[in-house]
């Protein structure tokens, strides 16, 4: 299983999205919508090994969760409006509890909480810290396989699909770091390269290394 844990530090986390103005008035919740359709999304198609959940910190009110689970997910498009649409229902609705999940649509889960809680849903997930100034995610010398050996695989139907392989997630921050109260000693920090990419772009190369079953310096 590949996740990815989008920390939207500014994000709305309830009201009315403005879709005309998710850069500004919704807390850069483009930057969001942005990373999920790169985390969910091929050319033709939903990743059904994927999750992405995100976290909404903006307020006014607690913070909130969207998960999208993609061997559950229904009628998302390449279209950032049209995603961005689908989030604006979600945040009319009342937050849930702590911890707790509510689906509002096939795929898409509701829930209060904060990344600590997410980290805790996770227990035998390797979770990365993605860190332009961490070691590097793959191994030093190694090069890319000359035919794609993904590191993760799902076979099945859409809502019962088996994923196999390496079960791992990623957590990005927007352009704040980090925050203190994140709680996971077992945690890795690793890097992309020096550059410090767009969180979409990241996960694109994310993605690409577990297609093609880089090997991924996690020890």
């Amino acid at each position: 299983m590949r996740r990815f844990a989008l920390l939207g530090h500014r994000a709305m986390s309830q009201g009315n999205l403005p879709l005309n103005d998710m850069a500004g008035g919704a807390g850069r919740m483009d930057v969001l919508v942005r990373a999920l359709m790169a985390a969910m999304l091929t050319s033709h198609g939903i990743r059904h090994d994927t999750e992405v959940v995100l976290h909404l910190m903006g307020g006014p009110g607690p913070n909130r969760r969207i998960k999208f689970v993609g061997s559950l997910l229904k009628g998302v498009h390449a279209e950032e409006r049209a995603v961005g649409g689908q989030i604006g229902k979600v945040l009319k609705m009342p937050i849930p509890a702590r911890g707790q999940w509510v689906e509002r649509s096939a795929g898409i889960f509701d829930g209060g909480g904060d990344i600590n809680h997410t980290l805790a849903e996770w227990p035998e997930t390797t979770v990365v810290c993605l860190d332009a100034n961490a070691p590097r995610l793959w191994n030093q010398g190694d090069s890319i396989p000359l035919e794609s050996n993904p590191l993760s695989n799902c076979t099945g139907e859409h809502g019962d699909f088996t994923v196999s392989g390496l079960d791992i997630g990623f957590i990005l921050s927007d352009d704040k770091p980090l925050p203190d109260f994140v709680q996971s000693d077992a945690m890795l920090r690793r890097s992309l390269g020096d550059v410090w990419l767009q969180g979409h772009m990241a996960i694109g190369v994310c993605h690409f290394l577990l297609d093609e079953g880089v090997n991924l310096n996690l020890d």
